[in-house]
């Protein structure tokens, strides 16, 4: 009779399974250039990300050495010198869309996001980020940018370069999340 119970239970609850969409080959880009310096810029298109479409909750992953530069030499200072991508791999946001509950999705929406963003063993709380959602077909896009400074994540910037790298790094983002 237990089994048949846990069953019944078990049954129940698949049918308040959650509206979920993934994506692994999300976009993320930064820039941290200063006029008449050489570009600071970087984009991985292996960011992970998933949105749960009946509560808001999103997160996202992005391996640090996948941001990819024009220059090969920026790129390894950027990993060994400054985001120390082997000590600290991983660069995660995790956060809530508000106003979100109940709206239904179509077309194309505005809406903002609060979370914390995690980059060289710091976490951050960001809020009010406005990310632009469209729906098409099972595919939502989800784009948008944010301002994040470096000294807010304990990145060392030698003085030497210091004055070629913006204290202020864009960050955007392009998501197109397939429904699972």
């Amino acid at each position: 009779m237990k089994t048949l119970v846990y069953l019944l239970i078990c049954f129940s609850l698949t049918g308040f399974a959650q509206e979920k969409y993934l994506t692994k080959t999300g976009t993320l880009e930064f820039e941290a250039s200063v006029p008449s310096f050489e570009e600071v810029a970087a984009k991985n298109t292996s960011v992970t990300a998933i949105l749960n479409a009946d509560n808001g909750e999103f997160a996202s992953l992005a391996l640090v050495k996948g941001f990819r530069f024009k220059n090969a030499l920026m790129e390894e200072h950027f990993n060994e010198n400054y985001a120390e991508s082997s000590e600290f791999p991983k660069a995660t946001f995790k956060g809530t869309f508000k106003d979100f509950e109940g709206k239904s999705l179509s077309g194309k929406q505005q809406f903002t996001i609060d979370g914390e963003l995690t980059f060289h063993g710091v976490t951050n709380t960001l809020k009010d980020i406005p990310v632009t959602i469209e729906k098409k077909g099972d595919q939502l896009v989800l784009t948008g940018s944010f301002v994040v400074l470096i000294s807010d994540y304990n990145i060392k910037i030698p003085s030497i370069v210091e004055n070629k790298i913006s204290k202020d790094v864009k960050v955007s983002f392009n998501f197109t999340l397939d429904k699972k």
